[in-house]
């Protein structure tokens, strides 16, 4: 496995559509998946999309657990999504904080879907669908942006909901 540098705000590729993925099981993309897992793994990261790393395919990974970052986040072993879509939202929507390691420094007040219903490629090429809630729905949906070219910051309804690392950290 190797540390893929990441892609910071200001990289054109995190402003591109990503290609979908035609061959899951091809050797470049399983072992991009096995670096993305290293790299957000030593950076403290809950999620990371394939275009942080200046990869533009469509794909990422959700690996939910506490860290520094993310103190209460709920434990979800790395999982690699391909080709990711959202069949459905909840029509509740919630905003909680959000950091992206692209964007170092920076957290801000996101509104999100609560609830969405999933679909993604598994590594071993099998479709499915899942119902995930709140922060696994956010991660999805901050990930699934980053295929789309967007990064939170788009998402924010006013800059007053942007705060420095350090003012998120004595809030939480």
């Amino acid at each position: 496995m190797t540390i893929l540098d990441i892609a910071e705000l200001g990289n054109p590729i995190l402003r591109c559509q990503a290609q979908s993925i035609e061959k899951v099981r091809e050797p470049k993309i399983l072992q991009l998946i096995d670096d993305l897992i290293a790299t957000v793994e030593l950076n403290n990261g809950v999620g990371i999309a394939a275009p942080q790393v200046s990869a533009s395919y469509r794909l990422f990974i959700v690996a939910s657990r506490p860290s520094i970052r993310y103190p209460q986040a709920p434990k979800m072993n790395p999982t690699a999504m391909i080709n990711p879509t959202i069949i459905s939202r909840s029509n509740e929507i919630v905003k909680d904080w959000e950091g992206c390691l692209s964007i170092p420094g920076l957290r801000g007040l996101v509104p999100r879907d609560r609830a969405i219903e999933v679909e993604y490629t598994t590594i071993t090429g099998d479709r499915v669908r899942k119902i995930f809630t709140d922060f696994i729905a956010r991660i999805f949906q901050h990930e699934l942006d980053h295929l789309d070219g967007i990064v939170f910051l788009d998402r924010l309804e006013s800059n007053q909901d942007l705060f420095t690392e350090a003012e998120y950290q004595k809030r939480i």
